[in-house]
Order: C-alpha cells, then sequence, then structure tokens
C-alpha cells in the first residue's frame, strides 16, 4: 500500500471511529469486545446482551452522553439487573434492582407490550430526556426508539423513578420484587444519582430473550 492510499485509509478510519453529539461534542464509535474485556463484565452483564446495546448505541443518533444503560429482563427481579455504564471512562456507575410492569410477569419478566393501560414493561432501545417531580416523586421521562416495541413510552408515561415496592427488602417479605405499572422503577435511595447520571439525551437498552436485534432493527436504530 503507498503512502497516498495509507492516508485514505487512516482518514477514512478516523472519519467511522468519531461521530458528533447535538451538542458539538465526540462520541467515539465503542467495540464491544474491548470494553467488556476492559470494563471486567464477565458475570455482570451477558457478554450477547452487552454487544447488542453497544451495537445499538453506536447507531442512534441525537444522543449526548456516553452512557448506555443495560435493563437484562432475562434476570429474575431478586437480582440487581439495571447496569449504568460510562463506556467513554469503562466505569460501572450504577447497578441496581428494577421493577417490571405487573402485567408482565412475577419473579421473572416474560410479557411485553407498546399498548396504552397494560400495565406492561416494553422492550427495545430508548433515550432519556428531562426529569421531572411527579406523583412518583423525582422522575426521568423517556422517549422509546422503536416503532411498534416502546415508541409509545412518552405516551404511556413510562418513566423511571423511585418506589418503596422497588427495595431489595421486599424480596424477604414477598419473594420477589414489587411491580410497576409498567415503568423502570428503581430503590427510592439511589433513585436521584441514577436519575441525574443518566438525564439528558442517554441510552438504554432494555433486553429479554424473545427480542433480537434483528437485521431490521438494527437499521431503523439510525435515527
Amino acid at each position: 500500500m503507498d503512502l497516498r492510499k495509507k492516508s485514505i485509509a487512516l482518514i477514512m478510519g478516523l472519519f467511522l471511529s468519531v461521530v458528533v453529539f447535538a451538542n458539538g461534542t465526540a462520541c467515539t464509535q465503542f467495540h464491544a469486545k474491548e470494553l467488556y474485556n476492559e470494563m471486567k463484565l464477565n458475570g455482570l452483564i451477558r457478554y450477547d446482551v452487552f454487544v447488542q446495546g453497544v451495537e445499538g448505541f453506536n447507531k442512534i443518533d441525537k444522543k449526548e452522553k456516553n452512557i448506555l444503560t443495560i435493563v437484562d429482563f432475562s434476570r429474575p427481579s431478586t437480582e440487581e439487573r439495571m447496569y449504568v455504564l460510562d463506556l467513554e471512562n469503562k466505569e460501572i456507575l450504577f447497578k441496581s434492582y428494577v421493577s417490571h410492569g405487573k402485567n408482565t410477569g412475577d419473579l421473572y419478566a416474560e410479557n411485553f407490550s407498546n399498548v396504552a393501560e397494560s400495565n406492561k414493561s416494553s422492550l427495545g432501545f430508548y433515550m432519556t430526556e428531562a426529569p421531572y417531580k411527579g406523583s412518583n416523586g423525582y422522575s426521568l421521562r423517556l422517549a422509546g426508539l422503536e416503532k411498534g416495541i416502546n415508541d409509545n413510552a412518552m405516551k404511556r408515561n413510562i418513566v423511571v423513578h423511585g418506589a418503596d415496592y422497588a427495595n431489595p427488602e421486599m424480596i424477604k417479605t414477598s419473594g420477589r420484587l414489587g411491580r410497576s405499572f409498567g415503568c423502570f422503577a428503581v430503590p427510592v435511595d439511589m433513585n436521584h444519582e441514577i436519575i441525574d447520571a443518566i438525564k439528558g439525551r442517554s441510552i438504554i437498552y432494555v433486553y429479554a430473550d424473545k427480542l433480537k436485534l434483528t437485521k431490521e432493527r438494527y437499521v431503523s436504530l439510525n435515527l
């Protein structure tokens, strides 16, 4: 390869590895395998789930933070299954319990919906919006990014909020975490910190075994 071709290849590589946020800051295109090993996620997050989350994250435009939150609904509510990840600094910011919708299942999340008043959780990729104070206290609005899967999240008032029933103490008496009406309820003592970390156009990926990152979904995430 001559010098000119090497220069072109280098320029293309730099172009493909960096995109620009809407606020003008740079966002690296992250490599899942390298991050998984460097962040020591083995035993915490399934590799295939992490790969799907990072691949989707890389495709989504208009995000303004290098923070990816993964909610793994293939795991029971008795386990910490929400992970807030700072991809840029390769840090796990939070590990938390998180509730699913009361009609989604008992111990496990099994049934999902995008329909209003279904009281079920929705899967897929979300973008976080602005926090607010509502009936559940300090809460965070979410925009569903996948048509037919979670794009009614805003209309359904699917948000992140704190709840006593999301406290792990509930597990001792009920054998599982309490359930929401479809929102992502987290322990009250972690609610403010989690919301403040992920607010303002970061990405959440909600996974279950029945939802795969198909080619069609992957393409549609180029928003």
